[in-house]
């Protein structure tokens, strides 16, 4: 065995002379996994090594480190000459970066953080929820019917005849109303998911949900939160057009449209006070108690603050286009 040892050491080292002959970088990457790789000559001396007497292992393994240090040196010396030949100058690449570029945050992540903070100013409590939904809270729930478009999968991403990715945040109303009690007043931001996508529209999105139960709660309320909120998101006074709608878990229902960069009116919040049927749901008496609900496109608020034309830009991770913000 120590025999065996000594000329593998032997071969070994009379090949480490030939490194300095290498000139190209792919031959340096087959000669380093060849000699120390996983399968490498060294590693195979190695299993040799563990088995000679312990009184042999201080030399042979003294010699095993030895051959190790110089073929990494010689190596790495040739990696540096073909370095300092290239660019005429020798750079030391274990030297830190002069500056550290950080990441930007994206500016959907602001318009969300903003909307937030306006909203937790005015007295409503952030709350977490579930992307993924069951058909119930999702649309028995919100007093969506059974034949209704959007139950389709043509329009929704579901996973079995139970769970869906969610297609609104409004979900989370008769969730939270369950088990709290009035007078409530929430905010809520997260994903959705609907099956469209165009200039205007992206297969999954950001909505902000707001909404109070509370009693004598009515219409100038909900407008008043509105003009409100925008006003301060937009830091000026803005313009509104009240359009009437229809959303299954509001009565009566509201469209609100501002004017875009190109001075078109476009929609940006769907609203409406509770409907009567989803306090029901939750178990909170509608003769008592009443409420108003907004949900806001966080990508159309962030394209016209920022004036995106295009909604597929802020998903491309486009580096000269998050550099602005």
């Amino acid at each position: 065995m120590l025999n065996t040892i000594k000329k593998k050491i032997k071969k070994i080292e009379k090949k480490i002379n030939k490194i300095k002959k290498i000139k190209k970088k792919k031959k340096l990457n087959i000669i380093y996994r060849k000699y120390l790789g996983k399968n490498g000559y060294l590693k195979n001396i190695i299993k040799i090594f563990n088995k000679i007497p312990k009184k042999n292992k201080p030399y042979f393994g003294k010699k095993i480190n030895n051959i190790k240090n110089k073929i990494i040196k010689k190596i790495n010396k040739k990696y540096k000459k073909k370095k300092k030949n290239k660019n005429n100058k020798f750079i030391d690449i274990s030297l830190p970066c002069k500056k550290f570029i950080y990441g930007n945050i994206h500016p959907i992540t602001i318009t969300i953080n903003n909307i937030e903070e306006i909203f937790n100013e005015l007295g409503f409590l952030s709350i977490n929820g579930n992307e993924i939904e069951n058909k119930y809270y999702n649309f028995n729930s919100l007093n969506i019917k059974k034949n209704h478009p959007s139950r389709s999968s043509k329009d929704t991403f579901w996973i079995n005849n139970k769970y869906l990715l969610r297609t609104q945040t409004s979900c989370i109303q008769t969730k939270y109303m369950k088990n709290k009690k009035p007078p409530i007043k929430v905010i809520y931001t997260g994903c959705v998911f609907r099956k469209d996508f165009d200039k205007n529209h992206t297969p999954m999105f950001h909505q902000t949900e707001i909404f109070i139960i509370d009693k004598k709660i009515n219409f100038s309320n909900l407008i008043y939160i509105i003009k409100k909120f925008l006003n301060i998101f937009f830091n000026k006074k803005i313009k509104i057009k009240i359009i009437p709608s229809y959303f299954p878990f509001t009565e009566p229902s509201y469209e609100i449209y501002i004017k875009n960069n190109k001075n078109k009116w476009i929609e940006i919040i769907g609203c409406g006070l509770i409907h009567p049927n989803i306090l029901k749901f939750s178990n909170i008496s509608s003769n008592k108690y009443s409420g108003l609900a907004l949900g806001i496109g966080i990508e159309r608020l962030t394209m016209i603050k920022y004036n995106i034309n295009n909604i597929k830009i802020l998903y491309k991770n486009n580096i000269n286009f998050l550099n602005k913000f």
